[in-house]
């Protein structure tokens, strides 16, 4: 077996205040720093991981430097495993976006929000499309027994996590609470009749380790 481990980038300072950050250039707090010094120490106490992969949104790449650097593995950066990009809505408050464009709220409108693109942006359908695509390709790549850490964002994570367990794009983003900093596990069996791996979800949002 080989395994697929999933990470959410630690706390920003839009996170805080409640802001869409798309593919906004934002930084950690200090406690995002924290959460991303202790997903560090975690994932070299618990895996042998010996590939590291980041979304290039800044975020993810501040969270991914301190586990590179106690991992000793150089992180690859891949622009697939970014988060949603929200277009003209970047930047706007969460509370805001409901009530000025209901037509993007999942628990308003249901799957067709799903299908909504904001202007200059992609739809979720779109970034499932996206990231299961990355996370297939990541999976033919794997060697037996190889485990490969992803430092990545929310929708992304949800997204893959719900295709695993057969969630719809709706429950997939509603149903599944993931922390800044939390960290998921896949357990991905290989085959060798050319036929797709099988991915199984063996942790989610594991955060006990992480500051508070």
């Amino acid at each position: 077996m080989a395994t697929l481990l999933l990470a959410r980038h630690g706390e920003t300072t839009w996170n805080r205040a409640g802001r869409i950050q798309g593919w906004a250039p934002v930084s950690l707090t200090e406690r995002g720093r924290a959460q991303a010094d202790a997903l560090a120490h975690h994932v070299a106490d618990t895996y042998e991981v010996d590939r590291l992969v980041s979304s290039d949104i800044e975020r993810a790449q501040e969270t991914a430097r301190p586990v590179a650097r106690e991992l000793g593995v150089e992180p690859v950066l891949d622009s697939a495993w970014r988060e949603r990009d929200v277009g003209s809505l970047q930047g706007l408050e969460f509370d805001e976006l409901t009530d000025r464009y209901p037509q993007y709220s999942l628990a308003a409108v249901g799957a067709p929000a799903a299908r909504e693109r904001p202007p200059s942006g992609e739809s979720l359908v779109e970034v499932r499309r996206r990231v299961l695509n990355a996370r297939e390709g990541l999976a033919d790549s794997l060697a037996t027994d190889e485990t490969v850490l992803v430092v990545s964002h929310g929708a992304p994570i949800r997204l893959s996590l719900g295709e695993v367990k057969g969630l719809d794009v709706v429950e997939a983003m509603l149903s599944q609470p993931l922390d800044n900093g939390g960290i998921c596990e896949l357990e991905v069996e290989l085959r060798n009749d050319g036929d797709e791996p099988s991915v199984h979800v063996v942790a989610e949002n594991e955060t006990r380790f992480l500051t508070t």
